[in-house]
């Protein structure tokens, strides 16, 4: 018997790691998905693999982010999870980092989650019920150097995340940001140390969200592997 008290997923940013975990777990346990790339290209393995519908939009833009909506519903039905997974990372010294190479990453990394942030808001409010991920990561709560645009983004998302959860939480919308602290796991390969974090198994902590009773929702989870330094 299903627990999970949703029934159609959006997951903006969808790629062959955590995106089509998340794809393959949520289509196993009954939800209906949609998956979201700016390259429709990447979609096509997830959606064979899942049945999920594959939807092209840059997160970044805010005409394409309401037409994926538009365009989910209209496949889906009412979507009532949506999870912002999608990242940019560029590293380097600051004195030799590209300012429109920095924007870009920005945008993917935090404006494209407001985005589409805002589009789940206007649809779960009016229902008084839905969840709102954001996949965030070990640069969402420290900086390290050379990595200053990732920290940038990453600390903006954990920031609208935090706002989010206040904002649309009496409402009835579960807002949950995830800390990925460690490396992922290539899909399809072996670790015998288990010292990475493995996709099905990072897809399978935001089963146990979505699980969640209201009276003890978490806003924050952390992801790591034994071996990640605290």
């Amino acid at each position: 018997m299903n627990d999970i008290p949703y029934r159609a997923a959006l997951i903006v940013g969808a790629g062959p790691g955590v995106g089509a975990a998340l794809a393959r777990r949520f289509s196993a346990d009954g939800l209906k998905v949609g998956v979201a790339a700016r390259d429709a290209q990447r979609l096509a393995a997830i959606a064979a693999e899942t049945g999920a519908e594959g939807f092209a939009a840059d997160a970044t833009d805010p005409a394409s982010v309401e037409a994926l909506f538009e365009a989910a519903e209209a496949k889906l039905g009412e979507i009532d999870v949506v999870v912002y997974n999608a990242g940019a990372r560029i590293r380097g010294p600051l004195a030799e980092l590209d300012p429109e190479a920095v924007r870009r990453a920005f945008d993917v990394n935090a404006f494209g989650g407001f985005l589409v942030a805002r589009e789940a808001a206007k649809r779960f409010e009016k229902r008084g019920r839905g969840a709102l991920f954001f996949t965030g990561a070990t640069s969402s709560l420290k900086a390290y150097a050379i990595s200053a645009p990732f920290a940038m983004g990453k600390f903006a998302l954990r920031a609208l995340a935090q706002s989010a959860a206040r904002e649309l939480g009496p409402k009835g919308v579960h807002v949950a940001h995830i800390v990925i602290d460690g490396v992922i796991r290539d899909a399809g390969r072996i670790d015998p140390a288990d010292a990475t974090l493995e996709p099905d198994a990072i897809a399978d902590a935001y089963l146990d969200l979505l699980r969640q009773k209201r009276s003890a929702w978490s806003f924050e989870v952390e992801l790591r592997p034994w071996s990640e330094r605290f």
